[in-house]
């Protein structure tokens, strides 16, 4: 390529992160350009071919509510659908689905081709073109050179990808791919920061040499939950997991090859993920556990690979042999393909701004693995925003910047903004303090006007949504109301193993007893109730079950919303005697552009929120940006 091709907006990458950025900006109606190194690795899966999990099936979720693709996806090529944490609240549920990992990507691509205003080029993006501190296109590998309004950077793993197996080491983004290396040095010289992480991936093995007898048979639901809105129904086949564990022989195995593993020899620089370790660093660092729990997942309905869940590895090939023959099940396994760790180059989020836009460059977005996330569940998310954002900056509109209190995206974005990343980022249903509001239920009542307001749905999926609310608040308030004779009540709580009661109650009080269910109170009464699908019934009995909790939460997220509509300027100075040393130093190292962004600041104290504010009033009381200048007096 040697002539200058012109593009409103062009997306570098062709992962989770990619595909969700380039959908969200021609959606918009802007002309996209995907640059990927291959066409045939997009949207691939190189680790787990499943998608969702615990806090994932939230952000999948709520990438469906803001017009997302990823969604639409695993609902057509899912092999196995569930819904975890039904043990406990509603406000953990997360769904999860096996995917068929062929037929995942071959669908993606289908999309992607099919998109009217976006085109896809095989080519390696070398550079940024910068023109007055803002990106104003990329550089292809051969010299040539592609003209953008917006650039949006969501390379994975392949900046400067450096490849472990056992002693071998060898560049690449991952197997059978070469790294990107042009690009991440160019980033470098344009003085954006870089730092060194880690990931990894199991072997897997042949299905047919899998003893899945000696192994616990794990189904998938009955009646498999949609993870997208739009969805009707869940009607393909769907197949079995299956769990296993090792055992002393493992470990013993594991530790007689660590003087040659790239984690304990030196050879790996980069950090790993604390959350979902390798097996070699959970025999390590849990030497007194017997056993660790191993899931054998099938890559897809006629792939003979069975991905082993939970035994990551970058163990040598023959220590990795000796290993696997030692679980359960896996006796005579033949290995298809070796695991392996990859160090790879990401750029430190403290610089960019909650939109994902450079602070450095403008006009240059950074979304998934570069950001120092791991999951493509995590690199959806941020992909979706970043396309919208880079959109409606073009149209001088503002961001959509999502609070914590509104999704799971906006907490992950909010985490990656105000705390060091010092390995990869990975989402959990703790780390969302107002999870009770972010429920996989309810994203489309929390998201959909932004995509409506987006164009990237239309506004009959709104009406359906406030139909579907009107229909859970008349049965609600006909729970309220109604009252069911104290011998219906106690037959339905003899159901449930509750005590028995005198006197009539409201449907209301019997359904918030923790063992009663919509389902049990469903046949005492008509109506409204009755109306209701599966979906809406989950989401009245949560309102009702926990409606204390649910106002005291929104108490709370309104408090610190005040905080987070509290604006920063750019230039603020922190060189305020009155702030703790500590303050300071964070302030000026994160930039906070809100008073709550800056709360949530490690180092940070409420005494120091309380003086940036008494100079934040000063300065719109003179008018002018100068309340630094009075503070260091």
């Amino acid at each position: 390529m040697n002539k200058i091709e012109r593009y409103e907006i062009v997306v570098v990458g062709g992962g989770h992160a990619g595909c969700e950025a380039a959908l969200a900006a021609a959606r918009m109606g802007f002309e996209t350009l995907m640059v990927t190194i291959n066409k045939d690795d997009i949207a691939r899966m190189p680790c787990n071919p499943a998608i969702g999990g615990l806090a994932k099936g939230q952000l999948v979720r709520e990438v469906d509510a803001l017009g997302g693709e990823m969604a639409l996806n695993i609902d057509e090529t899912g092999i196995q659908f569930r819904m975890l944490n039904r043990a406990k609240g509603p406000a953990v549920w997360s769904p999860r689905a096996q995917a068929d990992k062929a037929r995942y990507h071959e669908r993606m691509v289908r999309v992607i081709m099919s998109e009217e205003l976006l085109e896809v080029l095989e080519a390696e993006v070398v550079g940024i073109g910068v023109d007055s501190d803002r990106a104003s296109g990329v550089i292809v590998r051969g010299g040539g050179r592609i003209e953008a309004q917006r650039v949006i950077l969501a390379l994975g793993t392949f900046p400067n990808g450096l490849m472990h197996i056992g002693e071998e080491s060898f560049p690449g983004g991952r197997e059978g791919e070469p790294p990107s290396c042009g690009l991440s040095d160019d980033l470098a010289s344009l003085g954006i920061e870089r730092g060194r992480l880690k990931t990894g991936t199991p072997a897997r093995v042949e299905r047919s040499s899998v003893d899945f007898s000696r192994c616990l048979e794990q189904p998938g639901d009955d009646d498999p939950s949609p993870f997208s809105f739009r969805t009707e129904r869940i009607d393909q086949k769907q197949v079995s997991c299956y769990i296993t564990h090792t055992n002393q022989a493992t470990h013993d195995t594991i530790r007689s090859g660590l003087d040659r593993s790239p984690l304990y020899t030196g050879r790996i620089s980069g950090v790993g993920p604390r959350y979902c370790p390798s097996i070699e660093d959970k025999v390590v660092r849990f030497p007194d556990r017997d056993r660790h729990q191993i899931f054998l997942e099938p890559e897809g309905i006629e792939s003979e690979e069975i991905y082993i869940n939970g035994l990551s590895t970058s163990l040598p090939r023959d220590v990795q042999e000796g290993m696997i023959r030692t679980v359960p099940g896996l006796e005579d396994a033949r290995i298809v393909r070796y695991g392996y760790a990859i160090e790879y180059d990401f750029f430190p989020p403290r610089q960019i701004y909650p939109s994902l836009e450079s602070r450095r460059i403008g006009g240059l977005y950074f979304a998934g693995q570069v950001n120092g996330t791991s999951g493509y569940e995590e690199a959806a998310a941020q992909g979706i925003l970043a396309g919208i954002n880079a959109g409606r900056s073009i149209k001088r509109e503002k961001p959509i910047l999502l609070g914590r209190a509104e999704g799971y995206a906006g907490v992950l974005v909010d985490d990656l903004v105000t705390k060091e990343i010092g390995e990869p980022y990975r989402m959990f249903t703790s780390s969302a303090e107002h999870r009770l509001l972010l429920r996989q239920d309810n994203a489309d009542e929390r998201l959909l006007k932004y995509a409506v307001r987006c164009r990237l749905l239309p506004k009959g999926q709104w009406e359906r949504m406030i139909e579907r609310r009107r229909r859970i608040n008349r049965a609600a308030v006909r729970i309220g109301r109604e009252r069911i004779g104290a011998a219906d009540c106690n037959e339905i709580l003899e159901g449930g193993g509750e005590r028995p009661v005198q006197e009539p109650q409201s449907a209301a009080r019997l359904l918030q007893r923790p063992r009663i269910t919509i389902e049990m109170i469903a046949t005492a009464m008509a109506g409204p109730l009755l109306e209701l699908d599966r979906g809406e019934r989950v989401a009245l009995e949560t309102r009702v079950k926990y409606e204390g909790y649910i106002k005291r939460q929104r108490r709370m997220a309104d408090r610190l919303l005040r905080l987070d509509r509290m604006p920063i300027p750019e230039g603020f100075s922190y060189d305020i005697k009155a702030l703790s040393t500590e303050a300071r130093e964070k302030l000026e190292r994160f930039r906070p552009v809100t008073l709550g962004q800056a709360s949530r600041i490690s180092g940070v104290r409420t005494s120091d929120l309380s003086i940036i504010m008494i100079f934040l009033d000063r300065m719109r009381r003179d008018g002018a940006p100068k309340g630094a200048e009075d503070a260091r007096a």
